[in-house]
């Protein structure tokens, strides 16, 4: 049952003030954002059910998810004398969406109760407030407004976490919006995104998460796609490329309503989930510092270096040099190996031809580091070597 995911009710009016924490660009790493913009086609019921639905989905796979709405003051925003205009697409997809405040409050503090982040892209000043006063926790610039600089100003002025999707864009205008919000210090991400849908395989452009990382390294870059064919090989490509958000549209089977090709249903949000938890597997552990080296790894290695071994019976005294020795396999524990011996050790004790090399018989400056000769103790084969006569004592 729903109860078993979300609560059903509403907790109370929450506002600004509420959020309780300091947001930092962390909240974006390894965040999916599940647009459900007007998906909920102006039906609380079928909103609230697409909420619950993939709530189910995001606590199965343990994964950090924003459910998205979308906002408008669509009694102002649409001007009066085209409310009836129902040959324009977007006027009249508008109206047959829009849904009271209430309701709206409502969807979004479901979405906290169900553990997941709260997110808008407000497309006018009024909405923008209405996020303040919902307490919600990312706003999102929509593409087509990334030049709006009256709801730019207002969204800044919120303080909020910010993320934008640069479909269409110049870059031109990609740069001032990256400095408008970055100099205000406002947590900011950019998504890359191609703003056709659906967008065809070859439409995606995966390369410009490399441009826009290379041109932009002090913010999150994200993808937000429309894609309508896979939900498996571009997020492995894109994480690995250094995405870190994951914006697709979300919609269910539900009373017969028909689904967008480039939506993203319950079944197929698993199957994008796990395959960024594949590439989170498969990447490792960033890019900043140089991996830790696993034991097995370094063992397996040591067993194919060389180990030095004497060309010839050698004196207790004597200076090394190349002439001295030779390099074979195996290499035995104890032993210098070609990546220690360079010449100019000595021997500390006398051995025979062929006898190894070891850090008990020879000595020199580069054979003081403990590390080091913990190192050459720990590492290659315990096997003792074949049977040699002891060797003459030098005169």
């Amino acid at each position: 049952m729903a109860s078993n995911i979300c609560n059903d009710g509403a907790k109370g009016k929450l506002d600004g003030s509420n959020r309780g924490y300091v947001v930092t660009e962390a909240i974006f790493n390894d965040l999916f954002v599940l647009e459900l913009a007007n998906n909920h086609w102006g039906n609380l019921d079928r909103g609230l059910k697409i909420i619950r639905d993939f709530a189910r989905v995001v606590k199965f796979n343990n994964v950090k998810a924003a459910i998205k709405l979308q906002f408008r003051d669509v009694d102002n925003f649409v001007h009066p004398d085209f409310r009836e205009r129902a040959d324009i697409r977007y006027i009249k997809k508008t109206i047959d969406t829009q849904m009271p405040w209430d309701n709206l409050r409502l969807m979004i503090e479901t979405v906290r109760d169900c553990g997941m982040v709260t997110m808008v892209t407000p497309f006018d000043e009024v909405s923008v407030d209405k996020c303040v006063e919902f307490g919600v926790e990312i706003l999102k610039i929509a593409s087509s407004d990334i030049r709006d600089k009256t709801l730019l100003r207002k969204m800044a002025e919120t303080g909020l976490p910010v993320i934008a999707s640069s479909g269409g864009a110049e870059i031109e205008h990609i740069d001032q919006l990256v400095e408008f919000f970055t100099s205000r210090n406002v947590p900011f991400a950019l998504n890359h995104c191609v703003s056709l849908y659906p967008s065809e395989d070859g439409d995606l452009e995966l390369d410009q998460i490399d441009f826009l990382k290379a041109r932009y390294p002090q913010i999150t870059i994200g993808y937000s796609t429309h894609e309508y064919r896979d939900w498996w090989d571009s997020t492995l490509i894109a994480y690995g490329k250094g995405a870190r958000t994951f914006e697709r549209h979300i919609d269910i089977d539900y009373e017969g309503v028909p689904v967008s090709s480039y939506c993203t249903k319950p079944q197929q949000a698993d199957t994008w989930f796990r395959a960024m938890k594949k590439a989170q597997e498969m990447c490792g552990h960033g890019s900043a510092a140089r991996r830790v080296v696993p034991e097995g790894e370094r063992r397996y290695l040591d067993a194919l270096v060389r180990g030095v071994y004497a060309k010839r019976d050698l004196a207790k005294g004597e200076v090394l040099s190349h002439d001295d020795v030779y390099f074979a396999v195996p290499l035995l524990k104890g032993q210098l190996s070609t990546r220690e011996f360079g010449g100019g050790e000595y021997l500390t004790e006398a051995i025979k031809a062929h006898a190894p090399l070891d850090v008990e018989t020879v000595d020199g400056p580069g054979l003081k580091s403990p590390s080091l000769l913990r190192l050459i103790r720990d590492r290659g084969i315990d096997l003792a070597p074949p049977a040699l006569a002891p060797a003459a004592k030098a005169s």
